[in-house]
C-alpha cells in the first residue's frame, strides 16, 4: 500500500528573527522541509503534500523547485495542527494506504524510524505516534501509555501534575490510514487552553471508537525542532556530524573529518578520499577512488572514478569530470565536460565547454564564453594540447590532436592535427632597455630633489 506524506510547514517562526519563512532556512544547504520530506524516501511511494501558510508563495516555489510533483496546500489561518492537516484533504482525495504527518522544521527523523512506525501500523494499530524519552520534558506533550497501548496525548498546558511527571514525550509525528486520519480530524474540537484544534486529540477519539493506538520511540536527537538561529546552528552541527560519520562508515576517507562540509544530497563513492577543508554544495556525486584535494569547493558536479580535483579548485554546476581526469589548483570548471584522462591542471577557467579524452589544457587558459548577453561553447577534441595562456574565444572548436601556441588568442576553428598561433610577432630593440631604465632613474632622482 502506498505511503503518503503530509509535511506541516505553515508556521512563521518569529524566533528566527528573519524575513524568510522558517522552513526555508537551510541545513546542509537544503531548506528544512526538504530534510523532512527525505525522511520518507525509503517508504513505498505515495503522494506528498506540503501545507504552507506564512510566506506561502516563497515556500511553494521552493517546494516545486525541489519536487515538481509535490502538492502544496495553504493553511490560511493558523488554528492548530489538526486544522493544518485538514488542509491536505483535497490533495489526498481518493487515496488509500498510510498517511504520515511530519513537520517542516524537524529535519532529523530517520527513515528507519518511519519504517518502524509503518510496521506497527501493519501489526494492527490504527494510529501510531512517535515518542521519545526526554532528558528535560519541559513543555512537551506527554504520552500516557498502558503497556503497549497509547491511551491519550496530553498537551503540557492541559496536563495534571501527575501527567507532567511523565518523561515519554510526543514528537508530533503520527501515522494512520489516510481515510481514517481525516475521519478522526473531523471529530476534533477546540475546547482547550489554546482554543486550537490539536492533532493529538485523535488518539482519544480513536480509542473511544474502539481502535487500538500505540507509540514507537526514537532517540530524542531525531525529534530536534528548529525554532531559532541557535537551533539552526545546532542542527547544522548535528547534520554535518552525522554525514561525516556516515561517509566514514561507508568506506570514504576523510583526512580531517571536522573540516569537510556536506550538502543534504552529497553522494560519495567507496574509497573516495576527501582532503581537509573541502565544501560540497548541492548536487554532487563523487565516484569511487576519486580524490578531492584540500580547499576545494564542489557544487552541482559529477566527479568520475579515480579523478583528482584540487587543491584549491572550484567545480560549479554542470561540471562533468570523466574517469581519471585532473582538475588542479586554482582552476574553475562550469557547465563543462572534462573527458577521460584529460588534464586541466593550473590557473584555468573552463566554462560552457567540452574537453576530449586525453587532452591537456595549459596553465592560464580561458574559455571566453560570455559576450555580455549570451553564453557560447568551446569544443576541444581528443588528445589536443592547449598551450599556456591561450584565450579560446567561443564559439570555437579545437580538433582532435590539435595544438595551440602559448599566449595565443584563438578566434577560429582549428582543424584536427593543426597548430594554431594567434599572437603578435615579437620584436627586440637592442640596448633600449638600458636607455629606458636610465631615463626613469633620472626622473625619479629629480622628483626626490
Amino acid at each position: 500500500m502506498p505511503t503518503h506524506l503530509i509535511v506541516l510547514a505553515a508556521g512563521q517562526g518569529t524566533r528566527m528573527q528573519s524575513d524568510l519563512p522558517k522552513v526555508l532556512h537551510e541545513v546542509g544547504q537544503a531548506p528544512l522541509f526538504v530534510h523532512a520530506l527525505a525522511s520518507g524516501d525509503e517508504l513505498e511511494e505515495g503522494r506528498r503534500v506540503l501545507v504552507v501558510g506564512h510566506g506561502a508563495e516563497a515556500v511553494r516555489k521552493s517546494a516545486l523547485d525541489h519536487d515538481p510533483e509535490i502538492t502544496v496546500a495553504v493553511q490560511e489561518t493558523q488554528e492548530g495542527t489538526a486544522h493544518a492537516v485538514a488542509q491536505a484533504r483535497a490533495a489526498l482525495e481518493g487515496a488509500s494506504g498510510t498517511a504520515f504527518v511530519l513537520y517542516g522544521d524537524t529535519p532529523f527523523i530517520r527513515p528507519e524510524t518511519l519504517a518502524r512506525m509503518a510496521e506497527a501500523r501493519k501489526a494492527g494499530a490504527a494510529v501510531v505516534v512517535l515518542g521519545f524519552e526526554a532528558r528535560d520534558p519541559g513543555r512537551y506533550g506527554r504520552l500516557v501509555m498502558e503497556g503497549e497501548s497509547l491511551l491519550r496525548i496530553v498537551e503540557y498546558k492541559d496536563a495534571s501534575d501527575g501527567e507532567r511527571a511523565i518523561t515519554l514525550c510526543n514528537s508530533g509525528v503520527i501515522c494512520a490510514d489516510v481515510e481514517l486520519l481525516f475521519e478522526l480530524i473531523d471529530a476534533v474540537g477546540n475546547d482547550n487552553a489554546s482554543g486550537e484544534y490539536y492533532l493529538t486529540d485523535i488518539i482519544g477519539i480513536a480509542r473511544d471508537r474502539g481502535l487500538d493506538c500505540t507509540a514507537v520511540t526514537c532517540d530524542e536527537a531525531e525529534t530536534m525542532g528548529v525554532n531559532s538561529r541557535l537551533d539552526l546552528a545546532e542542527a547544522e552541527r548535528v547534520f554535518q556530524s552525522r554525514r561525516r560519520q556516515d561517509a566514514l562508515e561507508t568506506g570514504v576517507t576523510l583526512v580531517a573529518p571536522e573540516t569537510v562540509f556536506f550538502a543534504q544530497d552529497t553522494v560519495l563513492g567507496r574509497d573516495a578520499v576527501i582532503e581537509p577543508n573541502v565544501v560540497f554544495g548541492p548536487g554532487v556525486t563523487v565516484e569511487s577512488h576519486a580524490r578531492i584535494r584540500a580547499f576545494s569547493h564542489v557544487e552541482g558536479a559529477h566527479v568520475g572514478a579515480r579523478a583528482v580535483v584540487g587543491p584549491y579548485a572550484r567545480l560549479r554546476p554542470g561540471a562533468e569530470l570523466g574517469n581519471d581526469s585532473r582538475v588542479g589548483n586554482f582552476c574553475e570548471v562550469k557547465a563543462a565536460e572534462i573527458g577521460e584522462g584529460a588534464k586541466v591542471n593550473h590557473l584555468t577557467y573552463i566554462g560552457d565547454a567540452s574537453v576530449g579524452a586525453g587532452s591537456n589544457i595549459g596553465a592560464g587558459t580561458i574559455t571566453c564564453n560570455y559576450d555580455g548577453y549570451f553564453k557560447h561553447r568551446t569544443e576541444i577534441g581528443e588528445n589536443a594540447f592547449i598551450g599556456s595562456s591561450t584565450m579560446l574565444v567561443a564559439p570555437v572548436r579545437i580538433g582532435n590532436g590539435a595544438l595551440t601556441g602559448s599566449g595565443s588568442v584563438i578566434t577560429s576553428d582549428v582543424p584536427d592535427g593543426a597548430l594554431a598561433l594567434g599572437r603578435a610577432r615579437q620584436e627586440v630593440k637592442p640596448g633600449l632597455a638600458t636607455k629606458l631604465m636610465a631615463r626613469l632613474r633620472a626622473a625619479k632622482e629629480k622628483v626626490k630633489s
